[in-house]
């Protein structure tokens, strides 16, 4: 196992999960998102799980947590890699969890296909990231209106999603939601089928047809 200095480490769902303050604090309420994945998990079609923007790992770790599927985590953030590898190592899943470091549109090989896609990108305006003080710029910049990295993730996801494979995509407003629909209308391969509210945030899945 990975040995790191953990500042820190809190439950989420069953696991127990390390970080430090350079990265972003498992929130609570995204344990909704792993739940909503293992759910989605148990129809999908055969084949691995990819977690972008995977922060300290914690979101897709408790998504295959059930079941026997690999999962790729892809952080940006060299500190967040080392404890995405740190939990996974820590839950006993480390034989089938792989992290890659680096930009998502770069570390995975074209030829690469998903059952399930989970992302929790930034999503807070740029404008607006002095008001979250003790969250690292890198882990919520989502650009001028909040979007550059969803949009980026379900570019990534289009690309790497098996034939009926599933996008689950969190965002921060509705407004955000309503950007993602108008820019999908018309789209006859990737549609958002069901829209959920948590507490601080709006989880959107998306089905390739």
């Amino acid at each position: 196992m990975t040995t790191l200095p953990a500042a820190e480490s809190m439950g989420f769902g069953p696991l127990r999960i390390a970080f430090d303050g350079r990265v972003l604090r498992p929130r609570p309420w995204t344990e909704a998102q792993a739940t909503w994945a293992a759910e989605i998990l148990e129809t999908a079609p055969p084949g691995a799980v990819l977690e972008l923007c995977a922060g300290a790992g914690q979101i897709g770790l408790l998504a295959v947590l059930g079941s026997s599927r690999r999962l790729v985590c892809v952080d940006v953030n060299p500190a967040a890699c080392e404890w995405a590898r740190h939990n996974a190592d820590a839950a006993g899943l480390g034989a089938r969890v792989e992290v890659r470091e680096g930009p998502m549109e770069d570390v995975l090989r074209d030829s690469e296909r998903f059952a399930l896609v989970v992302a929790d990108p930034p999503w807070v305006p740029r404008a607006r990231v002095g008001d979250y003080p003790e969250d690292p710029v890198v882990a919520i910049d989502g650009g001028d209106d909040g979007m550059d990295l969803a949009w980026l993730c379900v570019d990534v996801a289009r690309s790497h999603l098996t034939p009926l494979g599933t996008l689950l995509l969190q965002l921060g407003t509705v407004e955000q939601v309503d950007a993602l629909r108008a820019r999908l209308h018309g789209d006859d391969d990737f549609v958002v089928t069901e829209v959920r509210w948590c507490d601080r945030g709006v989880l959107v899945r998306l089905d390739l047809t």
